[in-house]
């Protein structure tokens, strides 16, 4: 099963798990005690055939290459997906009795097994494993070897560390991390509840030694523009944050003009709303050297950034000519490129050869706004990798929502317009309240509701307070402001 198969499933699951109600959000009291504000009430999916089939498959491809004789659900929500992963694949299923029955065999374990035989628990949901060793308890009692368990959910509080200490590995599908990744990401949590939920995570999250953490981490949603200019390492990004605050602006505009004048008329303009330009020079039909000269001097009397959208997708030995040489030499004059993560570290190496001793920068695409792009899941997961490893040369991403927690990383989302909808070739429009509110980016691009306008300055200005508005929302809601 490929890795990006299998992420996007899991992706699938969590997001249907929640439309079912099976993931829910308010105030809840655990069977610990704990005040919690998620809850999983994952019985309900026995009403949800399609949902009980890909649990018992995710589950069943965790463990696919473990030895073990017997699969036995912990009582009484994962014995269902037990029984459907024993049929699916021919594995004898044991079944442990919360007490013993009192009359005929007075046996706690029912099924077929020998003294020596190993079996593997499943279970639904690990919060501090109790459940699943009592399970391993009573098979022990029988003579029967349990090492392994395999869980739908790791809610992250000491479960998989308490097993461990108990000689019992944990796999798990997914965490509560990841759920409030999908969700968040999918726009089905309001912005005070992905903070609620993130920092319940944070304090009751398991670390050797401390049950509980003293100190809440702040994370990338609550810090100012100018708190994350100071935790960035490339020139760059920090002088990109302190535009966005003094402008008071979170607008990149997308110049995706083809003559020359109506470029630089364009740019002037909308210069004063703008803390970046985003051009397309391969599209001018009359470039010249003086497109560039006046470009940057645009540049330097609005004070914002140019970012030529180049979208780099070669090895590393071809885009060092085409980033430093050719028509247009754009390491020359472009503040930040883009790349495809698709060749591999090489094109972020190739760039960082250029323009880093230039003073440049590089962002890489994780997401693409457009209907049915193929930048999602691990491909997703693999860039920010990527650039972790080169967060002095890149420094973040485009993408449709907040794809990283490092706050030093930029986050900036295209296909932006004051009410959402779609184009006729596939471009999906989002508004800037869900963009930058909703979705966590940091900064909306717009091209068309700009350039198309009938007075670009105007809207220009529109998008300019509705973006920046949407980023002192997110931050009030915080309690930061």
């Amino acid at each position: 099963m490929a890795a990006s198969s299998m992420e996007n499933r899991v992706v699938a699951l969590i997001s249907r798990l929640h439309d079912v109600q099976a993931v829910k959000f308010g105030d809840f009291t655990l069977k610990s005690g704990i005040q919690s504000p998620v809850y999983f009430d994952l019985r309900v999916m026995i009403s949800y055939p399609d949902v009980m089939v890909e649990v018992s498959q995710l589950l069943w491809e965790k463990i696919s290459t473990s030895n073990f004789k017997s699969i036995c659900g912990v009582p009484y929500t994962a014995l269902p997906i037990a029984t459907l992963m024993s049929a699916a694949h021919n594995v004898p299923m044991l079944i442990r009795r919360k007490e013993a029955k009192g009359y005929g065999t007075n046996k706690l374990i029912e099924g077929t097994f020998s003294k020596g035989d190993s079996c593997m628990i499943v279970e639904d949901v690990v919060s501090s494993g109790s459940s699943v060793l009592e399970t391993a308890q009573s098979l022990g009692a029988s003579d029967i070897v349990v090492t392994e368990a395999v869980v739908l959910l790791n809610r992250e509080q000491g479960g998989v560390e308490k097993l461990e200490a108990n000689g019992i590995k944990l796999h798990s599908v997914f965490t509560m991390t990841d759920v409030l990744d999908v969700l968040s990401r999918a726009g089905k949590m309001e912005p005070d509840m992905v903070i609620k939920v993130t920092e319940y995570i944070a304090t009751n999250k398991f670390q050797p030694n401390k049950e509980i953490l003293s100190v809440k981490p702040k994370s990338n949603n609550i810090l100012k523009y100018s708190e994350r200019a100071a935790l960035c390492s490339n020139g760059l990004s920090r002088r990109l944050f302190t535009i966005m605050e003094q402008k008071k602006t979170n607008l990149v505009l997308s110049a995706d003009v083809t003559s020359s004048k109506e470029l630089l008329q364009l740019v002037d303009k909308t210069g004063p709303h703008v803390c970046m330009v985003k051009t397309h020079v391969d599209i001018l039909e009359d470039f010249n050297q003086d497109v560039v000269d006046s470009l940057t001097k645009l540049a330097a009397k609005h004070d914002f950034l140019i970012f030529e959208d180049r979208k780099f997708a070669d090895i590393g030995n071809t885009v060092v000519h085409q980033y430093s040489g050719g028509l247009y030499r754009i390491s020359e004059w472009a503040d930040v490129v883009n790349a495809h993560a698709i060749p591999g570290p090489g094109v972020v190496q190739g760039l960082k050869k250029v323009g880093a001793p230039k003073g440049r920068a590089c962002l890489l695409i994780a997401e693409m706004s457009s209907s049915g792009n193929l930048a999602t899941g691990s491909y997703t997961q693999d860039t920010v990798k990527m650039a972790e490893e080169n967060k002095d040369f890149v420094i973040g991403f485009i993408c449709v929502s907040k794809i990283s927690s490092n706050p030093s990383f930029l986050h900036m989302t295209p296909g932006v317009q004051l009410e959402a909808g779609q184009d006729s070739l596939g471009q999906q429009y989002l508004t800037p309240s869900e963009v930058i509110g909703k979705r966590g980016s940091d900064l909306i691009i717009v091209g068309r509701g700009i350039y198309q306008a009938q007075d670009p300055a105007n809207a220009a200005k529109q998008f300019q307070i509705a973006g920046y508005d949407a980023y002192v929302t997110r931050m009030a809601e915080a309690m930061i402001l």
